[in-house]
C-alpha cells in the first residue's frame, strides 16, 4: 500500500480541478501515493468529469458541504494511511515535490506535520501568502511567515532554502501523522475558516510534536479562492479566529496578559479602520469581539479538552517580540529582518 493518501478536498471546483490536478497525477508517483478527491457534496459536474477523466483517482463522496475543517476530518476517517496530505484543490505541483516531504517524516517520529515552499501561482518567483517559507506567531499571537509578512510578500531568492522547526504549517499542503492528526482532535470546525490549521499546529506542538518547512519540495498556490484579501468577512474571522486560538492553546502563566494585550491592539485597529474612513472593518472588529464573548463557554470548554492533553515540555518557534511593532514602527517587511533564528533545524 502506499505510504501517503494526497487528498484534495472538492466543492464545486470543477475548473480548480481540471486546471491544477493534471499537475497531481503527474508528478505524484502511484508508488508513493493515492490519490482521493474528498467531495463535499458538489453541486456542479466536478465528479462527471473525474470519474470521465481520471477513473484511477479514488472518490470520497460527501452528503453534503461540511465546509474545510470537517469536510476533512469526514474524508480522512475513511481513510487508512501512514501519512495523509491535505491539498487544496488550486494547488499545482512540480516534479519530486511529495519525496523530501516523505523523507523528512520518517527521518525523526518527533515531527508531526510538514509543508513545502509555497510559491504564486500568478507571480511565479513570488512566496505566496499562504504560507510561504513557513509559518510563525509573535508573543501576541499575530501570525505571520517567512517569506510574507502582513500583506508584504517576497521574492524567492533561495533566502530560505533550508528545512527548519517551525510554528504552523499552512493547510494548503499539509502532510501530517494519521494518528497524531486524531488523538489531537483534527480540524476545529468552530473556526469555519482561516486559522484552522494554526490551531491544529499548536495542538501538535503542545502534545511535544515539531512541525517542519521542508525547502526542497515546492509547490505553487492560486490563494484567494475563499474570501479576497480585502473583506469585511475575512477580516471578521480573522480577528474572531486568532483570539480563540489564543484562548484555546495558551498556558496558564500567558493566556491573561496576552488577551489582554490583544484587546488594547485590537482596539487600536478598528480605531485606525476607522480614521482611514472605513467603518465596517471597524465593525468587523467589534463583531469578532461580540461573537467571542457570546461563544466564551464553547471556547474555555475547548480551552479545557486542548491543556488537558498538553505535554508539560512544548516545542515553541514562536518570535518573541511583536511583529505589528517591528513591521510598522520599525519598518522590518521581511522575515530576514527580524533576526530570529529557528531552535530546530535539520540536515539531511
Amino acid at each position: 500500500m502506499p505510504a501517503v493518501a494526497v487528498v484534495i478536498l472538492n466543492w464545486n471546483g470543477l475548473n480548480y480541478l481540471k486546471r491544477f490536478l493534471p499537475s497531481v497525477i503527474e508528478h505524484t508517483n502511484p508508488e508513493l501515493a493515492d490519490i482521493y478527491i474528498a467531495d463535499n457534496g458538489s453541486t456542479d459536474d466536478s465528479l462527471v468529469w473525474l470519474r470521465r477523466s481520471y477513473p484511477g483517482v479514488k472518490i470520497i463522496e460527501l452528503d453534503r458541504n461540511w465546509g474545510f475543517a470537517e469536510g476533512y476530518n469526514r474524508s480522512l476517517k475513511q481513510i487508512s494511511s501512514e501519512y495523509y496530505l491535505l491539498l487544496n484543490s488550486d494547488v499545482e505541483v512540480t516534479p519530486h515535490w511529495l519525496e523530501p516531504l516523505l523523507e523528512v517524516m520518517e527521518s525523526d517520529a518527533s515531527i508531526a506535520a510538514c509543508m513545502p515552499k509555497i510559491k504564486s501561482v500568478q507571480e511565479r518567483s513570488l512566496f505566496e501568502y499562504a504560507g510561504a517559507a513557513g509559518g510563525f506567531i509573535d508573543q501576541y499571537g499575530y501570525p505571520f511567515c517567512r517569506g510574507r509578512v502582513f500583506y508584504h510578500i517576497e521574492p524567492d531568492n533561495g533566502q530560505y532554502d533550508d528545512n527548519i522547526g517551525i510554528f504552523w504549517a499552512s493547510g494548503a499542503c499539509f502532510m501530517v501523522r494519521p494518528e497524531l492528526y486524531f488523538t489531537s482532535g483534527g480540524l476545529d470546525p468552530f473556526f469555519f475558516a482561516h486559522m484552522e490549521e494554526i490551531d491544529l499546529c499548536w495542538r501538535l506542538k503542545n502534545h511535544g510534536f515539531r512541525i517542519m518547512f521542508v525547502h526542497h519540495s515546492e509547490v505553487f498556490h492560486l490563494g484567494g479562492g475563499t474570501l479576497p484579501k480585502k473583506n469585511h468577512r475575512k477580516t471578521y474571522l480573522n480577528f474572531r479566529n486568532n483570539l480563540i486560538l489564543l484562548i484555546k492553546n495558551l498556558p496558564k502563566c500567558k493566556v491573561l496578559q496576552t488577551i489582554a494585550a490583544r484587546i488594547i491592539l485590537d482596539f487600536v485597529a478598528a480605531a485606525f479602520f476607522m480614521i482611514k474612513l472605513d467603518p465596517m472593518e471597524s465593525f468587523a472588529v467589534l463583531k469578532a469581539y461580540a461573537s467571542v464573548l457570546t461563544h466564551l463557554r464553547k471556547i474555555f470548554h475547548l480551552r479545557k479538552e486542548t491543556i488537558k492533553k498538553a505535554s508539560p515540555q512544548h516545542h515553541y518557534e514562536t518570535y518573541p517580540g511583536s511583529i505589528v511593532w517591528q513591521f510598522y514602527i520599525k519598518n522590518k517587511r521581511e522575515f530576514s529582518q527580524l533576526k530570529y533564528k529557528s531552535r530546530f533545524v535539520y540536515k539531511p
